[in-house]
């Protein structure tokens, strides 16, 4: 049977894992495949996500790899048991891959979910209009009803994020991205009230890098990093012009985990950033 063409991120990543856990294990593909009684292109396949693996198989891989990690092993089961039709599905042929991996990203998330942003307010926290002035920027321009489809979409993103009980939001920001106006001065204005009514929920932080930190601490990319349902199931998104990349190896996550911490430590406090922001607003002319 011919494997799909498209895999989903949640799907390419329970191949990953499972060809991580043979690789650890020393095996190569066609000696897992004798094991198990398969084919060697059937492997292939699964560590590619193109075909399925049931909780099952992924039982019977761990067995053979000696894979003692029962929290991950419980992890992916329960990735593969969890499969549903998302809420991007019904904008899958009209609009970039793209735009709904990122929305796929921050639905893989089981927790937290980590943003840098440097000159732009993160997707997850922008008003409509403000998205629309994002969208509105590119070249060449984008037909009217499809900045009309993104802002929508941009929209039910950001209502799936604020309003799922399961998820966290952990925004940090260079203060560069409150003054930058994406659709002019009274969008950002309403964008920056926007900002200081999300930061007074429980389940959203907003801290600031201000100007006057000692370094800059961030790269010049924008990035999501994503706390799986176990450790080794997180994720990072780093946006490119193109088109953004996914990383999960182990030492990637260390390293970017690092660089969150670093952030973390030249950020303002989320109430130094809220006085921030209303500053911001005050000042705000034009």
């Amino acid at each position: 049977m011919p494997g799909r063409q498209n895999p989903t991120l949640r799907q390419r990543r329970i191949g990953a894992e499972l060809r991580r856990m043979r690789e650890q294990a020393g095996l190569g593909g066609n000696q897992l495949a004798r094991m198990l009684g398969v084919s060697a292109p059937q492997i292939t396949q699964m560590e590619n996500g193109k075909t399925s693996a049931s909780a099952d198989r992924i039982q019977s891989i761990a067995e053979a790899c000696k894979c003692e990690n029962l929290p991950l092993i419980n992890a992916l089961g329960g990735l593969i048991t969890s499969r549903r039709k998302s809420w991007w599905d019904q904008y899958r042929d009209h609009l970039p891959d793209a735009l709904l991996k990122s929305a796929e990203h921050e639905d893989f998330a089981a927790g937290a979910i980590r943003s840098w942003t440097s000159a732009i307010i993160p997707g997850p926290l922008q008003t409509e209009d403000y998205a629309r002035g994002v969208f509105n920027r590119r070249i060449p321009p984008l037909p009217a009803d499809e900045i009309n489809l993104r802002t929508a979409f941009r929209s039910e993103r950001r209502r799936k994020i604020l309003r799922n009980p399961r998820k966290t939001l952990e925004a940090y920001l260079h203060e560069s991205s409150l003054v930058t106006r994406f659709g002019g001065t009274d969008v950002l204005r309403k964008q920056l009230h926007s900002l200081i009514d999300d930061s007074l929920r429980e389940d959203v932080s907003i801290r600031v890098v201000p100007f006057t930190a000692h370094t800059y601490p961030g790269p010049i990319e924008n990035l999501v990093y994503s706390l799986g349902e176990v450790p080794e199931l997180d994720t990072v998104e780093v946006e490119l012009s193109r088109s953004p990349i996914y990383l999960d190896d182990p030492t990637e996550l260390a390293s970017y985990r690092q660089v969150f911490d670093r952030i973390a430590q030249a950020a303002l406090s989320d109430e130094d950033s809220q006085d921030l922001i209303r500053q911001t607003l005050k000042n705000l002319k034009g």
